[in-house]
């Protein structure tokens, strides 16, 4: 039996949701492995989407992710100052913390996305371990705290013996060991699923149908009245967080688990310009419209990406909150042509690599 610690960001759904398809793949195969997820946001959301045969939990607060102002997808630099620097006050605690656990639990690979509190644990203990992301804690914050400060983190992911880095990442060769690019991927999409959802919300084929994506972490109480909505020639989709009572708004319901498949389902999606969304996009070949937030360098990495082989329109926050979707703003994201690349879903070429240390 082997075990794999897998450490997944606390920060929103769409770092459970890419590991989920990793996870899943881990799991078909004929070799006799056990994954350990560590994790608590999004805790229930993975509980029910792994077979729960082969997976064990553990509730742990892996990073602090970003902190927004009210009413905003904006973030909040003063409180993530406060945030970070009460996470890491107690440093050495959380290195020895997961230490015990990799030792009592056997652990044979350590693969994190992209929370930094075990790689130092598994070098400690001579556990090969695996970054996987676009991005780390480290890069995102440098906008928002000292150098000095995010030396913590800059050596917590110094000792990550592999790291994979994802579509739009613009990251330093963290891994010891080895350094490999790979692209976009995804949950698997069922294409009879599709169909379903497309027949369900558009029956007689005559609107459009727009994914409105803005983080389940969203608390937005003005959303309701965003013009937006006012096109009665589309029919939008939102995620099960978001309760607007419009006939021309459907919510994937909170019991549905495959969001990827109503994403699919859509001539275009609007979305902040998160990993997870984006690539499940990408991958099913469905234009984006991306809201852009010029403070976050995460982000600012992922647009310049999809801008460079012409996957997207980008609009600011400020842009987003007065959108109508006129016709021929419509037809503009419709005719969003991209340029010569490569979007096969890359899951099963990550699982090779993550193979190698098995």
């Amino acid at each position: 039996m082997k075990t794999i610690a897998y450490y997944i960001s606390d920060y929103g759904y769409g770092h459970a949701s890419r590991s989920i398809a990793i996870i899943r793949e881990l799991l078909k195969l004929s070799l006799n492995i056990r994954v350990i997820v560590c994790h608590s946001f999004a805790l229930s959301f993975l509980r029910e989407s792994l077979d729960q045969n082969k997976v064990a939990y553990r509730e742990i607060k892996t990073d602090i992710g970003y902190l927004l102002k009210k009413d905003s997808i904006l973030p909040d630099k003063q409180k993530i100052i406060e945030e970070y620097m009460q996470f890491v006050s107690n440093w050495d605690n959380r290195i020895s913390t997961e230490e015990n656990f990799l030792k009592s639990n056997e652990v044979d690979l350590v693969i994190s996305d992209i929370s930094p509190i075990a790689f130092e644990a598994a070098k400690n203990l001579d556990i090969p371990s695996i970054g996987l992301s676009n991005f780390t804690w480290y890069t995102a914050y440098e906008n928002f705290i000292e150098k000095e400060d995010l030396k913590v983190f800059e050596e917590a992911y110094k000792a990550m013996n592999c790291f994979i880095s994802l579509a739009a990442s613009k990251e330093p060769e963290w891994g010891r060991e080895q350094n490999i690019e790979r692209n976009f991927y995804s949950r698997e999409v069922i294409t009879n699923e599709v169909w379903r959802i497309k027949k369900e919300i558009n029956p007689f084929n005559d609107k459009y149908i727009v994914f409105v994506g803005i983080g389940m972490k969203m608390d937005l109480q003005f959303l309701e009245q965003l013009p937006l909505w006012d096109n009665q020639d589309c029919m939008f989709v939102v995620s099960s967080n978001i309760n607007i009572n419009r006939q021309n708004i459907i919510q994937i319901p909170p019991w549905y688990l495959e969001s990827q498949n109503y994403i699919a389902a859509c001539n275009f999606v609007i979305t902040k310009a998160g990993w997870g969304t984006a690539s499940e996009a990408v991958s099913s070949k469905v234009p984006l419209l991306i809201i852009d937030r010029e403070s976050m360098q995460e982000d600012q990495n992922t647009i310049a990406y999809l801008k460079k082989y012409n996957l997207c329109k980008v609009i600011d926050w400020n842009e987003f909150k007065c959108l109508r979707l006129e016709k021929g703003f419509l037809d503009s994201v419709m005719n969003i042509k991209p340029r010569i690349f490569h979007n096969e879903n890359e899951v099963k070429k990550i699982l090779q690599d993550i193979l190698q240390f098995i």
